[in-house]
Order: C-alpha cells, then sequence, then structure tokens
C-alpha cells in the first residue's frame, strides 16, 4: 500500500487526510505555554483559594495559614447561609430574575437582528445607526434614574430586566451569523412555497442558529447574574435584592454584626472570612455549573462577531 502524502506546512506535518503532527517545538511555543500556563493561574488559584478557605476553620483562617488546601475542615459557614434563609431566597429570585431576563433578552435581539440582516429591509442604514448608537453613547445616571421612576418601575422586579433586555453588541453578532450562515437562497424558496417571514424565522433561521443562540444566551444570562450596581440604584426593598448585591454588601461590610446576625438565624458561629468565602462561593455555583456545557459556543459566537462585521 502506498504511503499517504506527507508534507511539511511551517514544522507541521499534514497528511493527505488532514491531520497535523508537530514535528518541531519552538522557544515561541514555549513562551506561549507559559504565558498560558500563568493565565489560567490567575483565574484558577484565587477560586481554589476561596474554595479552600469557605471549608476551613475559623483559627486556620484568621491566622493565615489557608493557601490552596483547607485546614480543619468543616462547613458551619455553609450551614450557616443555608439556614439563614435570606441567601437561598436570593439565589431563587436571581435565578428566576436571570431566566425571565435573558428569554426577553433574546426575543429581543432575535427581532432587532433578522430584519436588520436582510438587503430587503428598507432604511436598513438608519434603523442600523439608531440601533447601535445606544452601544458607544449613554444618558449617564441621572437621566437613567429618572426615567425609571418616570415609568414606575423602580423598586420593583421589572427595573432589574427590562432596561438591559437590548444589547447593541449581542444584536450585532447575531446579525452577523445571519449574514454569514443563512443563504438568501434559502429563505427564497421559502418564499416561493409561500412562508411568511416568521414562518421563515422560526422553521429554518433559528434552528440552523442553535450555536449562537446558546452563545448569546449565556451571555446576557452571565452580564444579568454578575451585576449589581442597578440593584443598587433602583430597588430599596429586601426582597427584590438580587444575590450579587447580598454578596457585595457581605464583603465590603465585613463587621461581626452582619455575621453575628447570620450565626444568630442559624446558630452556627463563624468569622467574616470564611462566611464571605462561603457566600462566595455559593454565589459562584449555578455559573460554574452552566458554563462547562456552553464553554465551546463562547469561541464561535466571539469569532463570528469579530472576524466579519
Amino acid at each position: 500500500m502506498a504511503k499517504k502524502k506527507e508534507e511539511v506546512v511551517r514544522g507541521a506535518e499534514v497528511t493527505s487526510d488532514g491531520s497535523r503532527a508537530i514535528n518541531k517545538f519552538r522557544i515561541s511555543d514555549a513562551i506561549m505555554m507559559i504565558i498560558i500556563v500563568l493565565l489560567c493561574a490567575t483565574c484558577v488559584l484565587p477560586f481554589i483559594h476561596i474554595a479552600a478557605k469557605s471549608i476551613s476553620g475559623n483559627s486556620y483562617v484568621v491566622a493565615k495559614q489557608i493557601a490552596f488546601w483547607p485546614k480543619g475542615i468543616n462547613f458551619d459557614a455553609y450551614v450557616s447561609i443555608f439556614k439563614d434563609g435570606s441567601l437561598t431566597y436570593s439565589m431563587g429570585y436571581s435565578v428566576w430574575v436571570t431566566l425571565i431576563f435573558t428569554l426577553l433578552g433574546m426575543i429581543v435581539c432575535t427581532c432587532a437582528a433578522y430584519p436588520l440582516s436582510k438587503k430587503r429591509l428598507k432604511g436598513k442604514t438608519v434603523i442600523t445607526f439608531l440601533l447601535m448608537f445606544p452601544m458607544y453613547f449613554g444618558a449617564g445616571l441621572i437621566p437613567a434614574y429618572l426615567l425609571m421612576s418616570d415609568l414606575k418601575l423602580l423598586d420593583t422586579m421589572w427595573v432589574l430586566i427590562l432596561p438591559l433586555i437590548y444589547s447593541p453588541y449581542n444584536m450585532l453578532i447575531m446579525k452577523t451569523f445571519f449574514q454569514a450562515n443563512i443563504p438568501d437562497s434559502l429563505e427564497e424558496s421559502a418564499f416561493l412555497d409561500g412562508a411568511t417571514n416568521f414562518q421563515i424565522l422560526w422553521h429554518i433561521v433559528l434552528p440552523l442558529s442553535k450555536s449562537i443562540l446558546a452563545t448569546l444566551s449565556l451571555f446576557y444570562a452571565v452580564g444579568r447574574w454578575n451585576s449589581y450596581a442597578d440593584n443598587k440604584f433602583y430597588v430599596r426593598t429586601e426582597s427584590l435584592e438580587m444575590i450579587q448585591y447580598k454578596l457585595s454588601q457581605l464583603v465590603s461590610s465585613a463587621s461581626e454584626a452582619q455575621t453575628a446576625s447570620l450565626s444568630e438565624a442559624a446558630a452556627v458561629t463563624s468569622t467574616p472570612e470564611v462566611l464571605q468565602a462561603a457566600a462566595i462561593m455559593f454565589v459562584t455555583l449555578p455559573i460554574i455549573c452552566i458554563y462547562p456545557f456552553l464553554q465551546k459556543y463562547f469561541v464561535k459566537g466571539v469569532m463570528v462577531g469579530a472576524v466579519k462585521g
């Protein structure tokens, strides 16, 4: 049997079946690997440190003896969080707000991106300019607060949802994806069969756009989950406070009084540092569980918006 033809391209052997093997290891490759490892360490090591503190004994944490391995392992801080009830309620409320926000955001984003991706839309340039303008310019906090007040949205759940469901950046990525991946001939064939614009969008475009839908859904969900500034400015009722805002309060004001209030309800005593670490892990857990399943869509979604415009 004849051997497969191979060609050497920039230090790599590329066989006829498309497989590639590196036959040279350059200094630049080693430098890039070291840089990547260091960047990964800056993300992973702080997380490991917080996780170790959250399950360590109070005396070890106070003595600053915890690095990346727990000592005096116990789960008193987590028991305190669950028995207290306020953080668990805020967690459920935050999940509910995030789900509604992501669903409405994707609907708005799709309704804006699909028409703008079509050449047949009249006034496309003007509409695109108007929709992209908020990406570069904003009125500021005070006008935004006055607007929320006039719309009767202050101190309601909807003030955390409606103002941010439209994202110019996400719309641009979805618009670019439609233009690059949905051929016009496919839609023209559907028009000849009598399909409407909505039928084409629902039965043809969206099923072929699962990757970008997953990408932007994750963008929306992570953006809403990590945001707490609007909760700070627009909400005063404690039952409407999201978990990230409660966490920011806990971290920024690590006082004995706050820790005692949680401990009193839970009958567990934890130092402020341990309680902070446990609360951070508790808040971060949902994103950690969701992100690995959608991670592969991140690169594709960002590259679509970066390469084509």
